[in-house]
C-alpha cells in the first residue's frame, strides 16, 4: 500500500509504486481528495485512469475532512482495519494525523505491519513534488511537466453544446467544462491530442476569455485536426502537449481566424 496525497503520478511517486510492485503483493494507492481546499492536478476519475494503467491494483479515497483531525494513532487503525496491509511504502516527507504530526518514523514505531521509507527525488536542487509541478503549469511548461508526470497533463470531460461560432470560420471546437477543484494551467493557447474511436487526432486549444467576442468566461475549447463529426455528449480526454501562444484580443474575425491558420500550421509541422 503507498502512502501519501497522491493527486497524480509524477516520477518521486512512480519509484514507490515500482518499489510495492516488486513485493508481489497487491498494490493499492492512498488518494486524498479535498486537502486543505487546494486544487488537485487531477480528479479523482482522471486519477483512478492513471493509477490503473501505471498497474496499481486499487485506489482508496480517503476524504480530507474526514481524516484531517485523526491522531496519527487513529489514522494508522483506520488504515489496518479497512485494508489490512502487508507493506505500507511512503515516502520520506510523509505526514498524516490532526496537524501532520505523524512522520515515517513514527509509523514504523506504531504499527506491526513491515514500512518501508524511501527517499525523495530530487531535481535541479528541489523536491519533485506535486506543488512543483504545479509551479510549471502556472508558466505553462507543460513539456516539463509530461515528463515529470511520464504523461502529458490532460483534462478530462463531456462535450457540451456553445455558441457554434468556430464552426463559421472553419475551425469548430468541442468544449469542456474545466473541473472544479482541478488545478488550472496557464491562461493560453496549447498544441494538444486527442485519442477518439481509436485515432489521436493533433488539435489546438484555447484556455481562457475570448477577447475578440467580449467574452470573458474561461473556457477550454478544443479544435481536432482532421475530425469531422458531433462531439456533443462524448467524453473527451485532451493532452497538452505545448504551450503556443497568449490569448489575444483581434480585429475581427477575419484576424482570428488567419491566427488559427497559423497556429495549425505550427502544429501539422511541428514549428
Amino acid at each position: 500500500m503507498l502512502l501519501g496525497g497522491f493527486d497524480g503520478l509524477h516520477i518521486g511517486h512512480r519509484q514507490l509504486l515500482s518499489y510495492a510492485k516488486e513485493s508481489g503483493l497487491s498494490v493499492g494507492i492512498m488518494t486524498i481528495v479535498g486537502a486543505k481546499d487546494q486544487n488537485s492536478l487531477f480528479t479523482f476519475a482522471e486519477r483512478e485512469e492513471i493509477f490503473k494503467a501505471a498497474g496499481a491494483d486499487f485506489v482508496f479515497e480517503l476524504p480530507f475532512a474526514e481524516i484531517k483531525d485523526l491522531t496519527p494513532s487513529a489514522f494508522l487503525q483506520l488504515l489496518e482495519q479497512e485494508f489490512v496491509p502487508e507493506l505500507l511504502v511512503c515516502g520520506e516527507d510523509f505526514r498524516f494525523g490532526a496537524k501532520a504530526a505523524g512522520t515515517p518514523e513514527i509509523l514504523k514505531q506504531t504499527t506491526q505491519v513491515r514500512v518501508e521509507i524511501l527517499p525523495l527525488v530530487e531535481e535541479n536542487g528541489k523536491k519533485v513534488s506535486s506543488s512543483y509541478v504545479k509551479g510549471l503549469l502556472n508558466e505553462g511548461k507543460v513539456e516539463e511537466t509530461a515528463r515529470l508526470l511520464t504523461h502529458p497533463f490532460f483534462l478530462m470531460g463531456e462535450v457540451y453544446a456553445d455558441r457554434r461560432v468556430g464552426r463559421t470560420i472553419g475551425f469548430p471546437t468541442a468544449n469542456i467544462v474545466y473541473p472544479i477543484g482541478k488545478y488550472p494551467l496557464k491562461i493560453g493557447v496549447y498544441e494538444t491530442r486527442v485519442c477518439l474511436d481509436g485515432k489521436t487526432h493533433k488539435g489546438i486549444t484555447n484556455y481562457g476569455a475570448r477577447p475578440t467576442f467580449a467574452d470573458k468566461t474561461v473556457v477550454t475549447e478544443t479544435y481536432l485536426d482532421g475530425f469531422k463529426g458531433d462531439l456533443y455528449g462524448r467524453t473527451l480526454k485532451v493532452e497538452f502537449i505545448r504551450y503556443l501562444r497568449d490569448v489575444q484580443k483581434f480585429d475581427g474575425v477575419g484576424a482570428l481566424k488567419k491566427q488559427l491558420e497559423e497556429d495549425l500550421r505550427r502544429v501539422r509541422e511541428n514549428d
